[in-house]
């Protein structure tokens, strides 16, 4: 088996690479870097980024990640987490029919309803430079987030997990895109079960070792 995984660590690849330190799954890392991050989009650029042409060829969109698992290509950071589980994540991945497609339920309902509002949250408060930055839209996203908050603290005080009353890899879909609300202490204030699961989900050791070699990465 030869899956390798395209992007760096600063990229939603670091939602594949989480999955696969839970898993103990080995891979070979190719860090492509978004062009737009780079002077005059990575011309001149030694390595490769989302613009180059052989990048282009495994992924027309130029977005990352990318991976191949022999010689199968999928591109989508939840969708390709949604594959590695069934195929390789034993507890991690869905024991049923059922589990799968709730699996699938919750990774959706994150990246549609809630993604589109977490982001501007992390953008405008913490992640562009200061003044870059819009209030206003960060206030918006949250008033907007505090109903899905409020239904998934309903959904985690059950069993404290996503899926199956155990740690799965809709756990790790769902807590990457609720990553980027923490900027906003209010949502967790209110929404105690909430806070709880993100935290214990960022204190497994691979986690810590994705957020690292992220942290190791250059800005």
């Amino acid at each position: 088996m030869t899956l390798t995984i395209y992007g760096v660590y600063r990229s939603r690849a670091s939602r594949n690479i989480w999955l696969c330190n839970e898993m103990g799954l080995a891979f070979k890392h190719v860090p492509v870097i978004q062009a737009y991050r780079l002077p005059d989009g990575g011309k001149g650029y030694a390595g490769m980024t989302t613009q180059s042409p052989d990048f282009l060829a495994i992924n027309p969109s130029g977005q990352i990640p990318s991976i191949d698992d022999d010689g199968l290509v999928l591109n989508e950071s939840l969708g390709i987490n949604l594959y590695l589980a069934r195929k390789y994540g034993g507890a991690l991945g869905p024991k049923d029919a059922a589990e799968d497609g709730l699996m699938t339920q919750w990774t959706l309902w994150a990246a549609t309803s809630c993604e589109p509002h977490t982001i501007e949250i992390l953008y405008n408060r913490v992640g562009k430079p200061p003044e870059e930055r819009d209030p206003a839209k960060a206030d918006a996203a949250v008033a907007v987030l505090g109903r899905y908050f409020a239904v998934l603290d309903a959904h985690l005080a059950k069993t404290g997990f996503m899926v199956g009353g155990r740690f799965t890899v809709a756990d790790i879909n769902v807590a990457e895109i609720f990553r980027y609300a923490r900027p906003a202490p209010e949502l967790f204030a209110n929404a105690p079960h909430v806070d709880k699961w993100l935290t214990a989900c960022h204190a497994r050791p691979a986690f810590k070792a994705m957020m690292a070699a992220r942290e190791a990465e250059p800005a």
